[in-house]
């Protein structure tokens, strides 16, 4: 996987757990939803690299 797409995944799950954390305490469910989904494309985007990686090799 490109390092930079790497990187720039695992930040995008990192701010999503922040949100959705931030938003647990605060009591904001929008905000909590929208790190949720934030976790959850970086995830995707992550997982989709890693399969074009594979077939690369």
């Amino acid at each position: 996987m490109a390092a930079g797409k790497k990187v720039k995944n695992v930040g995008k799950k990192s701010k999503g757990k922040m949100k959705e954390a931030t938003g647990r305490v605060v009591g904001n469910e929008s905000l909590e939803a929208k790190g949720a989904r934030e976790q959850m494309a970086g995830d995707a985007k992550q997982t989709a690299q890693k399969a074009k990686d594979t077939l690369k090799h």
